[in-house]
């Protein structure tokens, strides 16, 4: 998907260049967290939050990593778990974290931002993110946006987008073309999954919601869920279906 260059109050175009040595090919796995590599440049790392209707919940989030840059899309679900993934960005893919960017205002999403912001990476959302975040008393993503944003990684681009309301009124997505990477965060459900948290969802939106994600990223091959294991297309097909009932 091509988005063109409008005004700097809708669209942010950020050089973050610099090299490195290339990327290990790593796994990493603790009792808090797990990473997984899923594309030549694309981990998906996996936190877990305690819930009184749920138990305990595996939390996805995405990282992209190129000549030695990284942007990571949601923290993890708290700031202990979060400097775990800092140091093994740095330690392991001997990579700067350019980017932290919550797709939405929920706990699992910046539930670790502090952490994030004492390492000195600059945080991004969208603006709505940001004042849904401030009346829940969570710390706030420091740069704003309002429906799409490009972020350059090494020598190559992520792109947030929001596509309408499902999970939350705020949810965006990310795709790393490069890897072929589209992290749908809470608005993708995994297979068999069920419906989750309501609580400040817009069901009636949401089957329309993921049609446009998915005309928007024909080409995207691997797909994240917020929750659960990622998989390719059949995601964003499930996810339609799941609330059309």
């Amino acid at each position: 998907m091509k988005i063109p260059i409008i005004t700097l109050s809708c669209l942010f175009i950020i050089s973050l260049s610099a090299c490195s040595p290339s990327i290990k090919r790593s796994a990493y796995e603790t009792e808090n967290l797990k990473i997984e590599k899923i594309g030549k440049q694309t981990y998906v790392h996996t936190s877990y939050l305690k819930t009184e209707d749920w138990g305990n919940v595996p939390c996805n989030g995405m990282i992209v990593v190129d000549h030695g840059e990284a942007i990571v899309f949601d923290t993890p679900i708290n700031n202990e778990v979060s400097k775990e993934l800092i140091n093994w960005i740095k330690q392991e893919l001997k990579a700067e974290i350019k980017a932290i960017v919550p797709t939405h205002f929920h706990e699992d999403c910046l539930g670790g931002l502090a952490a994030f912001h004492k390492a000195g990476i600059p945080s991004y959302s969208t603006n709505l993110t940001i004042e849904l975040a401030k009346d829940k008393g969570e710390t706030l993503p420091q740069n704003g946006f309002n429906e799409q944003m490009i972020l350059a990684v090494g020598k190559e681009t992520v792109e947030c987008i929001f596509l309408g309301a499902g999970h939350s009124y705020d949810n965006i997505v990310a795709y790393f073309p490069k890897d072929q990477s589209l992290f749908g965060g809470c608005l993708i459900k995994s297979v068999g999954a069920g419906k989750g948290n309501l609580a400040d969802a817009h069901v009636e939106a949401w089957p329309a919601s993921v049609e446009k994600v998915k005309s928007a990223y024909p080409n995207a091959k691997v797909v994240v869920p917020g929750h659960g294991k990622h998989s390719d297309r059949q995601l964003l097909e499930y996810t339609i279906q799941l609330f059309k009932q």
